[in-house]
């Protein structure tokens, strides 16, 4: 019995070495695959990865969970660019950007790093657009730095306290030993055809576009530091917006909201329809049939959005 243990005990070291080995090669292939887009802002020591293209008002765009730059400089950025200057940010942890808290950056924490950045970048008082996640910080990015912004677009918002737990898998990838062992195995062996095709159902009841995928790079995502930040801050994000909900009632800015009436990852009933009625002159969009991706599959939608709160702000 024991040399079968001694036995099994080895076949799991190796296959850890071998995971640990295949993981790096994929990570590395990856990050030549696509690498940053843009350029390095340093705050307070901390890297974070901005895109800036176009010129005009200054617009801030801020990916969802498990995102990058590439998410909005797909469709949305583009257009923006004709009329703004867009500055796209990697969320810390994610994309390029530099993690910098241990238990999961809190979204309080990523709009102080993300609103400094883009002071560094000349935009003081810029319209603020996040989508899902991306959202929740947009929404502290105006609680918290109310003197930093001139309008804000909220996309599929994570925005009201909600019942369901977190899934299995980030509540697994939270952890150091999920970390530790999950991770590799899956960063390590799990084919890029299987991440592409799990994009459908982020997009569903769409598909994700044409070329997308090429553009987005799904192995960005499933890079070992990548997951567990994305995790940690998913983890958190239920208590951190329940302690947020009750200050919304402060924001002063023109506020746009666009929200897919298919959205099943955030429900625009549970979300949207409630936090229309918790910011003071907020206007909600509703985009018939469109999922969880607004800012990819409606983003002239989206773009007008920003429009709105840009002329509500006297920016246009």
């Amino acid at each position: 019995m024991m040399r079968v243990g001694i036995i099994v005990l080895t076949l799991l070291v190796m296959l850890w070495a071998v995971s640990l080995w295949r993981a790096s090669r994929n990570e590395s292939r990856t990050e030549v695959d696509f690498p940053p887009e843009g350029q390095f802002v340093d705050v307070d020591g901390i890297a974070v990865h901005a895109v800036v293209m176009g010129e005009g008002p200054d617009v801030v765009l801020i990916h969802g969970s498990s995102g990058n730059t590439r998410d909005m400089t797909f469709a949305l950025a583009p257009i923006l660019a004709k009329n703004y200057r867009v500055i796209v940010f990697d969320r810390p942890g994610l994309g390029y950007s530099d993690s910098f808290n241990p238990d999961g950056e809190t979204i309080e924490q990523q709009a102080e790093i993300l609103q400094k950045a883009a002071a560094k970048l000349g935009a003081e008082k810029p319209i603020v657009a996040g989508q899902s996640y991306g959202g929740s910080v947009s929404l502290a990015w105006a609680v918290t730095r109310p003197d930093n912004i001139s309008g804000l677009v909220l996309i599929a918002p994570a925005a009201i306290p909600w019942e369901t737990p977190l899934d299995q898998f980030n509540s697994m990838a939270a952890t150091p030993i999920g970390n530790a062992t999950a991770l590799p195995l899956i960063t390590a062996f799990v084919p890029g055809w299987y991440v592409e095709k799990a994009l459908d159902r982020v997009f569903a009841p769409q598909t994700a576009p044409e070329g997308y995928a090429e553009h987005f790079g799904p192995g960005l995502s499933i890079r070992r530091s990548s997951m567990h930040a994305n995790a940690k801050q998913r983890a958190n994000l239920l208590e951190e917006v329940r302690a947020l909900q009750p200050k919304y009632k402060d924001i002063d800015v023109p506020t746009e909201i666009v929200h897919g009436t298919a959205d099943d990852t955030v429900g625009l009933g549970w979300h949207s329809h409630r936090l229309i009625e918790q910011i003071p002159g907020a206007k909600l969009i509703e985009l018939p049939g469109i999922g969880h991706m607004p800012q990819v599959v409606a983003a002239p939608e989206v773009a007008a959005a920003i429009d709105r709160a840009a002329q509500r702000a006297g920016l246009r």
